[in-house]
């Protein structure tokens, strides 16, 4: 056992080290739900062009060209009968038109603007997905770092079982000892090894969804950094700011409340009557042997204007400005809610950071102390001052003060991540 587990531990000590910055690239390169919206941002960039939102003409072009074989039959006024086989009439055309709406209300002009909003709508999404895959990536980081660091921390602790079996042992054979004792200290020791196992077991889980939202092969091994560097420097009223400005949720909302005005105005802009022009050039070419002309060819240009506007549609352009303005009054709604929500979270996600700042300060200070009494309590168990309950005792405190120091820095993490994602300033550093 003892050199199964020696060896597992060369083996984290050998493995390659993955950095938080490292970890962020990767996933910000690999992960299928930043390809997947920036498919979609791509898009809407595409769709922003003046010819998409009908501000340009429409240049088409037409090709056609048949015929028809017939058996003709004619009677003449005068009686006479004249009979016609496999007459073939043929007839060809081409041409171009131009076709070109230069006044709908403004309706154009305004669909170019959504259009512009749209693409800004799924930039939003971009970043909100890129925050989210930061934020994945740094929580599951240092679920990685707390669990190697808890597997030190048992390592740690089966040396001193290990040694207290050890000591246990060697004053039962100079006959200072009792059997109990080297008893009591093997159960401890297998109860050390246990909970090594299960802190291995759980660190290797922690790996394999580290690398799950790195969108790499799970089975890849890795060692993290050793320390949780927290920014105990945040300001709340500065959050609050960079929130209202940065937050993705937010910045949707926003968009999507111009959005609305946008449709209304186009809604509106079909009050107004549509003018268009058009222009083109045809040539035709045909032929009927037994027509008045055997053949005939024409050419040239055209032009035109045309326009259009709505009397009365059943009074539906009311009710579409109505519904428009209802979707005005339903995203400014959105907008404010959305605006309390995000206010709420960032006020409790900033306690607990304060919270668990000050929890940081206290575990720490008791790992110092758990270290200190466990030095003291070994010391005299090895001058056999102190009996092995008193330094299992004291064991199972450093092991607890450090369980909760890790735990205190691993949730003051988390909750810096999350202030820095609503705030809309999370980034690899």
């Amino acid at each position: 056992m003892i050199v199964m587990l020696a060896c597992s531990v060369q083996l984290v000590s050998a493995q390659e080290k993955l950095t938080l910055q490292e970890a962020i690239s990767i996933a910000l390169k690999n992960n299928y739900d930043i390809k997947l919206v920036n498919n979609d941002v791509q898009i809407a960039k595409n769709n922003v062009n003046a010819g998409n939102a009908g501000i340009l003409p429409r240049l088409d072009a037409s090709f056609s060209e048949g015929g028809s074989i017939q058996n003709t039959t004619r009677t003449q006024s005068s009686g006479n009968q004249q009979t016609l086989n496999n007459v073939r009439n043929s007839n060809m055309s081409y041409g171009v038109a131009l076709g070109w709406t230069i006044f709908d209300g403004l309706q154009m002009f305004t669909n170019y603007e959504r259009l512009k909003e749209l693409q800004k709508l799924g930039e939003v999404n971009a970043k909100a997905t890129i925050l989210t895959t930061i934020s994945a990536v740094v929580n599951s980081y240092y679920t990685v770092l707390k669990e190697q660091q808890l597997v030190i921390a048992r390592d740690s602790a089966m040396d001193v079982s290990q040694l207290r079996l050890r000591i246990a042992n060697n004053k039962l054979s100079i006959g200072r000892g009792s059997k109990l004792d080297v008893l009591t200290a093997t159960v401890d020791y297998n109860t050390d090894t246990s909970a090594y196992l299960q802190e291995l077991n759980l660190l290797k889980t922690a790996k394999t969804t580290l690398n799950q939202v790195l969108a790499r092969d799970l089975n890849t091994d890795f060692k993290v950094d050793e320390v949780i560097n927290i920014d105990a420097k945040l300001d709340y009223t500065a959050l609050a700011s960079q929130m209202e400005q940065l937050n993705p949720d937010l910045q949707n909302a926003f968009i999507n409340k111009k959005i609305a005005e946008l449709n209304l105005k186009q809604v509106k802009g079909q009050r107004y009557p549509v003018v268009a022009v058009n222009s083109g050039y045809e040539f035709q070419k045909s032929s009927s042997p037994t027509g008045f002309n055997t053949q005939q060819k024409a050419n040239g240009f055209t032009y035109g204007v045309t326009a259009s506007l709505n009397i009365f549609n059943g009074f539906l352009q009311r009710q579409n400005e109505r519904n428009a303005k209802i979707q005005i009054s339903s995203s400014e709604l959105t907008l404010d809610k959305v605006k309390q929500e995000i206010s709420a979270q960032l006020i409790a996600a900033y306690q607990n950071y304060s919270t668990n700042l000050d929890l940081v300060k206290v575990e720490r200070n008791n790992v110092d102390i758990a270290k200190q009494s466990l030095e003291i309590t070994l010391e005299k168990y090895r001058l056999g001052s102190i009996a092995p309950l008193e330094l299992r005792e004291a064991q199972k405190n450093s092991i607890d003060a450090i369980t909760r120091f890790l735990e205190a820095q691993y949730q003051a993490k988390l909750t810096e991540i999350s202030l820095k994602e609503i705030s809309g300033t999370l980034n690899i550093q």
